[in-house]
C-alpha cells in the first residue's frame, strides 16, 4: 500500500540550483581578458590610439555588458510569462560563457 510522506522537509520547496560564483567570476575575467587581448598588439603595430580605444570600448562593453544583460532579460521574460525558474546568476554565467565562445570564434576566424 502507498504510504503518505509526512516528512516536513519533503514538502518544502527545493532550493534553487546556482552555478558557483567562482565560475561566474572566472568566466567574466576570461571574457574581459579575451576582449582586450588584441588591442595591445594593435597599439604596438602603430595604430592610432584614439581609434583603438573607441573600438575597444565598443567591443568590450558589448561582450561584458550587453550579452549577459540580454540573457538576464530573457530569463526574466521566461520567468514571468512561462513560469520558469531561471536564476539571475545562472543567466549571467550563461551570458559570459556565450561571450567567451563568441570571442574565441571571432579570434579563430580572423587569425
Amino acid at each position: 500500500m502507498s504510504e503518505l510522506n509526512t516528512n516536513p522537509k519533503s514538502l518544502s520547496p527545493k532550493p534553487p540550483s546556482l552555478v558557483p560564483i567562482g565560475v561566474t567570476i572566472g568566466l567574466a575575467v576570461f571574457a574581459l581578458v579575451l576582449a582586450l587581448a588584441g588591442y595591445g598588439f594593435r597599439l604596438l603595430a602603430g595604430h592610432d590610439v584614439g581609434a583603438v580605444v573607441r573600438h575597444a570600448s565598443v567591443v568590450v562593453s558589448f561582450f561584458m555588458i550587453v550579452v549577459p544583460a540580454l540573457f538576464v532579460g530573457g530569463a526574466k521574460i521566461l520567468n514571468k510569462f512561462n513560469g520558469a525558474n531561471i536564476q539571475t546568476q545562472n543567466a549571467i554565467t550563461l551570458g559570459y560563457l556565450t561571450s567567451v565562445v563568441a570571442i574565441l570564434t571571432i579570434m579563430g576566424r580572423y587569425s
